[in-house]
């Protein structure tokens, strides 16, 4: 009883389904996000990245990021159709067992 009770509190603590490790606090960054993210210049005479690399390195990712957004999305929408042609045949399957049933 108690290992039950374990995994029913794990499961309400989680937001985001069942992780292991991340916390529910846990947000992933959206191509926006990185596009938006701006840094504060270095003083004057202190070393620093260039601004317009930065600005350019975070583009490549967050194109990256939309890239692969867009693939898991996809790949989500497979999945659903997948699981209802087999829910369709699983369906189809029980019903033709069944008369099969009545028939005899």
């Amino acid at each position: 009883m108690r290992v039950f009770l374990r995994r029913v509190r794990r499961r309400q603590r989680s937001v985001n389904g069942p992780t292991r490790y991340r916390s529910a606090a846990y947000h992933p960054l959206r191509p926006w996000q990185v596009r938006e993210r701006r840094f504060r210049p270095t003083s004057l005479g202190r070393r620093g990245l260039d601004p317009g690399e930065v600005r350019e390195f975070l583009d490549q990712v967050a194109g990256d990021l939309a890239t692969v957004y867009d693939a898991l999305a996809q790949s989500r929408r497979e999945t659903e159709r997948i699981k209802d042609a087999l829910r369709r045949w699983q369906s189809e399957q029980a019903r033709a067992r069944d008369e099969r049933r009545n028939d005899r």
